[in-house]
């Protein structure tokens, strides 16, 4: 994958603008994590899943797609990912690993009824984005000599996606009668959303590439990506002892 520029042996510095696009951007993200949980599903959708049984296909696609476009953990995470992917076929290849990790656990949790604690799996997303922010400055090459195989990370990433969403499911004690189609149609929304969101972050990052100020604040981006990853995690891990 592509790493940031090395200038003068190090990592490329920043500059008072750049820390200042970073600052905006942190504001932006620890605002929205202090009026929305991760993996959360509205009070309304939560009543309407505790309520239905049967079959509801278009109602669970419609559900999958929202949770995607509105989960910030997701998009945040999505976007560490693809910030130095030009190549579509890259893109591609990052993006199915991503979407065959969380898909596998979140069918899977919620068919077998394995949950894991939301705060402790929350916890564990926020540091995924804090990872893939590392791994995007060339942290771990510096610190441990190797670059770690971003393919599995993703995958394994993935995975624990999947279980946080899969936890939140368990909790609202879906009707067993029409399970299986029901999920399997939540999961396809899920990808929709997934596509969704993907779309307008690479529309975002295509402009932004064209721009000289791009490698400038590439730095900056990442820190603030990783500065959000520890918040989120932060804020999981209070609610987890706030809660017991």
């Amino acid at each position: 994958m592509t790493a940031l520029p090395q200038r003068g042996g190090g990592i490329a510095a920043c500059d008072p603008r750049s820390l200042a696009l970073a600052a905006a951007v942190l504001l932006s993200l620890v605002v929205a994590s202090g009026s929305a949980y991760a993996h959360a599903v509205a009070e309304g959708d939560k009543g309407y899943i505790q309520e239905i049984s049967g079959l509801h296909l278009l109602s669970f696609i419609y559900l999958g797609a929202k949770h995607m476009v509105t989960g910030y953990d997701h998009i945040l995470f999505l976007l560490g990912v693809i910030f130095f992917l030009y190549r579509m076929q890259h893109i591609a290849i990052y993006v199915s690993l991503f979407a065959i990790g969380h898909s596998t656990t979140m069918l899977l949790g919620v068919y077998f009824n394995v949950g894991i604690n939301s705060y402790i799996i929350d916890a564990i997303i926020g540091l995924s984005v804090v990872y893939k922010a590392l791994d995007n400055i060339s942290a771990f090459q510096r610190w441990l000599g190797f670059q770690p195989n971003t393919k599995v990370a993703t995958l394994l990433f993935g995975f624990f996606h999947g279980f946080g969403l899969s936890t939140k499911i368990i909790e609202y004690e879906i009707s067993p009668d029409g399970l299986v189609p029901n999920l399997l149609a939540f999961n396809v929304g899920v990808e929709i959303g997934q596509l969704l969101a993907l779309g307008a972050i690479l529309i975002v990052m295509s402009y932004w590439r064209l721009k000289p100020s791009f490698w400038r604040h590439a730095y900056s981006a990442n820190v603030a990506m990783m500065t959000a990853g520890f918040v989120l995690t932060g804020y999981q891990i209070a609610g987890f002892f706030v809660s017991a």
